[in-house]
């Protein structure tokens, strides 16, 4: 396997095991049933909780909402955990994490098989979050690229962008020989040139999951918005942020078959 192929799965590998939902939860704070609710209630207004879990003999075995621990004790508006709470254990990575709050806006996290934790879509902005999702654009952007050597090689590209986005990818590589980096061509376009190369290719397209041209260009253009403002530091959840993860996850996995299949096909094709 080449050097390159090798990287590409340890980077792989390094960001889907790298961080686990343990790195954005928070401790799930809970009462006794017995508690009244009111003074919960007041309690998760000062902290500004949607939820707290309630502890039966010691044990954390369900959650209250906020709105309605109106009267009574925590034991009046009990709700148990169960399978549509989507609990996940505390080794799940984030992608599994992404998918459990896209279900309830938010999920529980089992630590030795026990509620322990929390993660709300708040959590979503905290740094290992956001270093995943700027990681896993790195290696769609990766295996974009390795694509386009093996499809489109000698630079067959080229007649797929236009002559000003290959003027200025010319010039980066101009520059970059400039101090000494030895790159090619392809490796000076951008991530959105490379997306709108990748989108002239039907087989590409259908093993992503498109239909057409234009729906491969508009998750193209999310993902690089996605990358903009992660880089920029502004808030990512407002943005379809379900659909988003979720998708890039998708779109790296797919890449990534898509580059071994190159590869094994180009190894039969020399026998």
């Amino acid at each position: 396997m080449p050097w390159r192929d090798t990287q590409s799965s340890r980077l792989r590998r390094l960001f889907l095991e790298g961080f686990s939902a343990m790195d954005v939860a928070e401790p799930l704070v809970s009462f006794d049933e017995s508690t009244k609710a009111v003074d919960v209630q007041q309690f998760m207004q000062s902290k500004r909780f949607d939820l707290v879990g309630v502890r039966r003999d010691g044990l954390v075995e369900g959650y209250a909402r906020y709105e309605d621990l109106t009267a009574g004790a925590c034991s009046d508006h009990f709700r148990p955990f169960t399978p549509d709470d989507d609990l996940v254990p505390d080794t799940a990575n984030l992608i599994d994490v992404v998918k459990s709050l896209a279900i309830n806006q938010q999920c529980f996290v089992t630590i030795l098989d026990r509620v322990g934790a929390i993660i709300t879509l708040t959590d979503l902005e905290k740094p290992p979050m956001r270093m995943f999702l700027f990681g896993m654009i790195t290696m769609i952007e990766m295996s974009m690229t390795e694509i386009l050597r093996r499809r489109f090689p000698d630079n067959s590209w080229q007649e797929f962008i236009s002559d000003q986005r290959l003027e200025l990818a010319k010039k980066m590589q101009e520059e970059r020989n400039r101090r000494g980096q030895q790159v090619e061509l392809i490796d000076c376009l951008q991530f959105g040139d490379k997306g709108w190369i990748i989108t002239y290719d039907k087989e590409i397209r259908e093993s992503l999951g498109h239909k057409s041209r234009n729906e491969t260009r508009l998750a193209v253009k999310e993902f690089e918005n996605l990358r903009n403002n992660l880089a920029h530091t502004q808030e990512i959840i407002p943005s379809g942020w379900q659909r988003i993860v979720i998708a890039c996850s998708r779109w790296e996995g797919n890449l990534e078959k898509t580059v071994e299949d190159f590869h094994l096909g180009q190894k039969q094709s020399e026998k």
